[in-house]
Formats: C-alpha cells, structure tokens, sequence
C-alpha cells in the first residue's frame, strides 16, 4: 500500500516536473521569427547572429508592403520582427497600435545610428519609440544601357523620368521591356514629380493627371511587380525599370557575375526622386521580444551593417559603418547621392486617410488598363 501510493506520488511528481520544464523551456526557447523584404540580409550575418547569440533565425519573405501590412492587421502574425517601409505603412501601423514600444535598455547599438535619419522619423514616432531606420535609398530608374541606347541612341538623356513616362520615348523602349513597381506610393509619387505635382498627392485632379499620364504609357508596361525586375534587369529580359537603388545595382552586380554582357547602371532622374526609409519594428503579441530586441541590436552593429551594404547595395541608417563600406560603395552616387542630388529629394510623407483611399483606387486602375 505505501508503496504503491509512493510510486504514484512519484509519478505525478514527474509529471509536474515534466510540465514545469516544458513551460521553462518554451518560454525560454532561442528562436527569432523575422519577416522581411526578399534579397534584404546576407546568410552571412544571420549565421553570424545565430553563432554569436545562440538564438535561431527563423526566415521568411515578402515583396510588398500591403502583404506585410495584411498578416499584421489580422493579427498574430507569428513574426517578432518585421520590416516595413516608414511612410506611409509604419506610420499608419503605429496608429493602428500593432506595433510595442521598443526596450532602449535592450539596444545598447542605438548609439551607432545616424541622428538625421532618425529625426525624419519622429513626425510619426516621436522619440523613435516603436521603429528604428534599416535601410534607405531613392527610387529612380534601372537601365540596360547597351539595350537603351541602341533604341535612343548614344547621346539621348537617361537621367530623366522622360524614359517611362514620355509615352514617345517609352513606346521605343516597348520592346526591350519596361517594368514599374506595384507600388502606388514610389509609381504614383515618380509620376507626381514628372508632371510637377507634390510627390505624395491625393487630390481628384491630380491622381486623374497621373491616371492619363499611365493611360499613355499602359501599353507599354509588361508588368507591375516589387521585385521580378531584379533578375530581368540581370539577365537583358528587360532594358528600363522604376526601382529601388539597392535592387538595380543587385541586377548590376549579378549581370557581372554572370558575365553575360548586360551593363545596368541605375539613375536619380534630374526632376528629382522620392527617398524612401525601412525600418524595423517589433509586432505586438510577439512571442520572442527579447530574442527581437537581440536581433535589431544585432543589426545596429557598425560592422555587420556595413557588411549587408556592401553585399545588397542599399545604403544603411548607421553612420559608424560608413568607414566600413568597401569603396566602391560609398561612392557611389546611386547609393550614397551627391549634396546637389540629395537637395532634390523628396521624403515619404504621410498622406491622410481619405487621399491614401484615393491613390489606392486608383493605383488599382492603373494597373488594369481600364
């Protein structure tokens, strides 16, 4: 008898000992689930991560802002931290209130962060409370220059939006293959500034300007998407893009490695540019906060940004890394713009409710030809 209620004594022991450490273990777990852009970190430094923190990487990607945007707001995303573009989507995510407040104590490389970069975030986050600056870079246009000027000629101006939106000019290009990012706020704003509108309007009459402007040019588009026109670019499927900065000199950069003869050069047109911001940021109901916070801190070290610059072309938020880029980097005016360059930029502004309702609509439109 005292046996046998000893064993069973012993075996519920066990249990509450078993359930107890599975409970300590799960709430201990090394793992970080991070979601962001395609082509947008180095295995490199995730091993690094991995390696020096003993904390996992789980890895996953997306290639536009409204597919990140729609995981977050049907809420538990599963991801603990996420990179979405500042304006208008972190901004409008802060309001929601998806986002938790960042732990300063836990991201001791703040300090390595580059003030001016973090001061044009604080109109939607003041104190830099919930978002943090990745990368950033402006969005031009990515040209195969044999390709291009073997349609235009060797003395036709490249630096201007007149490639894409100059329906003359884009219907000679046609054939070479044109491709526009499925993003109203970068597509919409490129147009907004050929025709000498605010880059971030919402106003009947200037989204029914830029709804003609791509009526002219719509057959001349072969397709919207956020990230195919890297590899095309690469490979001569395609001779124009509007692009990212980062992404085109990608193209760049694989055209050589492959050594297949395609020569890609991406340009700020002389109009001017939007200049657009990444940050990071750490969803609310997050399962591995501190494990988060690890991972961002990680990425604010001087070194390893400058490490993921130097491989994925777009310039960083830290300016203790700017020593550490490779030369050929850090001067080149794709990515780190001239002063006079720099002064025609606009930044991502944040465009009210009713006009982002507008632009959305009519991106919708645009980009069915209808």
């Amino acid at each position: 008898m005292f046996r046998q209620a000893f064993n069973t004594a012993l075996a519920a022991l066990a249990v509450i000992t078993f359930a107890a450490t599975t409970t300590a273990a799960r709430a201990a777990e090394q793992v970080v689930n991070v979601y962001n852009w395609s082509d947008y970190v180095t295995e490199e430094a995730l091993k690094r991560f991995t390696l020096e923190t003993g904390i996992k990487v789980v890895y996953d990607v997306y290639d536009n802002n409204e597919v990140l945007e729609a995981k977050l707001l049907a809420g538990k995303s599963g991801y603990d931290v996420i990179f979405p573009s500042a304006r208008p989507f972190a901004a409008q995510q802060i309001k929601a209130g998806i986002y938790q407040k960042l732990d300063r104590a836990l991201l001791p490389n703040l300090k390595s962060m580059d003030p001016v970069l973090l001061a044009s975030l604080t109109d939607f986050d003041p104190g830099n409370s919930y978002v943090l600056p990745y990368m950033w870079g402006p969005t031009g246009i990515g040209i195969n220059i044999k390709k291009v000027q073997a349609l235009l000629g060797t003395t036709a101006p490249l630096d201007t939006w007149a490639l894409l939106f100059d329906p003359a000019i884009s219907a000679k290009l046609k054939g070479c293959g044109i491709a526009i990012l499925d993003d109203d706020t970068e597509a919409l704003g490129a147009a907004f500034i050929y025709l000498g509108k605010p880059a971030k309007s919402g106003s009947k009459a200037d989204l029914d300007a830029a709804a003609a402007l791509f009526a002219k040019i719509r057959p001349n588009i072969r397709y919207f998407h956020s990230s195919r026109y890297i590899d095309d670019l690469a490979n001569g499927d395609i001779c124009v893009a509007l692009g990212y900065a980062g992404d085109v000199l990608q193209a760049r950069d694989r055209a050589l490695e492959a050594k297949n003869g395609q020569q890609i050069r991406f340009v700020i047109p002389n109009q001017g540019a939007i200049r657009n911001v990444d940050v990071m940021a750490i969803p609310k109901g997050a399962g591995h906060v501190a494990q988060a916070h690890a991972f961002i801190n990680f990425l604010m070290k001087p070194d390893v940004i400058a490490g993921i610059t130097n491989k994925i072309h777009f310039p960083n938020g830290n300016k203790d890394s700017l020593p550490l880029l490779s030369a050929e980097v850090r001067n080149d005016p794709g990515m780190y713009p001239p002063a006079a360059t720099l002064a025609k930029m606009v930044d991502d502004v944040v465009p009210l409710p009713a006009d982002r309702r507008a632009r959305n609509r009519m991106w919708t439109r645009i980009k069915s030809g209808k």
